[in-house]
């Protein structure tokens, strides 16, 4: 494969809003994206995360989160502070009281979690400690294979991939699934590099199991593809 990971992308209801919120906590500068939407400029591993306009309102837990790493008890603090600070707010969605990590939104309701200090795991991955997703073990391993991405973990039907570069781990929590609430609203976009043959890579991807959902999810050149558990992703223009 050849298509490299482009962009979490989150829809949202008020982009520019939503950007200037994580711009704010993540220490990141708000750019135009080149193709649509707005983006905080990607970090030194190429992390981009964009926010592309909605007219539909969340409905139910996103099945894809971010989790923010924290260098101290304190950091932790302050990161969870400037959060609520900067319009986010506690939510609740089942974890317990004994839980070190702290489970926040954002200011359109994406949750995303704070994680304590010393967690050996995601130890040298850089602020975006993790992109969390609700998945199965095939399903890592479908994302493993259309990376090019190798698997880091791999245990009790929990993946987990990283980039050789290193950065952010993609995770897989394993069964049982979260219930679906509609589209998904945070989802992975893939991109062939400028001079791919996207048709080829296409083709690769339904060969390791995705299947063709469509076209123009955002704009009329996406094309839209699930992975084995059905969770949709785009395939854009070589970029």
């Amino acid at each position: 494969m050849t298509s490299h990971l482009y962009a979490i992308s989150v829809d949202a209801e008020a982009p520019l809003r939503l950007a200037r919120f994580w711009a704010g906590l993540l220490g990141r500068e708000v750019v135009d994206d080149p193709h649509e939407g707005v983006a905080l400029r990607p970090d030194d591993v190429g992390l981009r995360i964009r926010f592309l306009p909605t007219g539909t309102p969340k409905a139910g837990q996103n099945r894809i989160h971010l989790d923010l790493t924290s260098a101290s008890p304190e950091a932790q603090r302050e990161t969870v502070a400037r959060a609520i600070e900067l319009g986010g707010q506690h939510v609740d969605i089942g974890q317990g009281a004994e839980e070190d990590h702290v489970v926040l939104a954002d200011r359109e309701g994406n949750e995303f979690c704070v994680i304590e200090a010393g967690n050996s795991f995601l130890a040298g991955c850089g602020s975006v400690g993790a992109v969390n997703c609700d998945g199965t073990q095939a399903v890592g391993y479908f994302w493993s294979a259309a990376l090019g991405w190798p698997l880091v973990w791999d245990q009790d039907q929990e993946t987990a991939i990283q980039s050789p570069r290193g950065g952010p781990k993609v995770t897989w929590s394993g069964p049982p699934l979260m219930p679906r609430h509609g589209r998904d609203r945070v989802h992975l976009d893939l991109a062939p590099p400028a001079d791919g043959d996207r048709e080829a890579e296409i083709d690769q991807l339904l060969s390791l199991g995705a299947t063709r959902v469509g076209r123009g999810r955002h704009t009329a050149d996406d094309v839209v593809l699930a992975d084995p558990d059905g969770n949709e992703f785009c395939l854009l223009t070589p970029r």
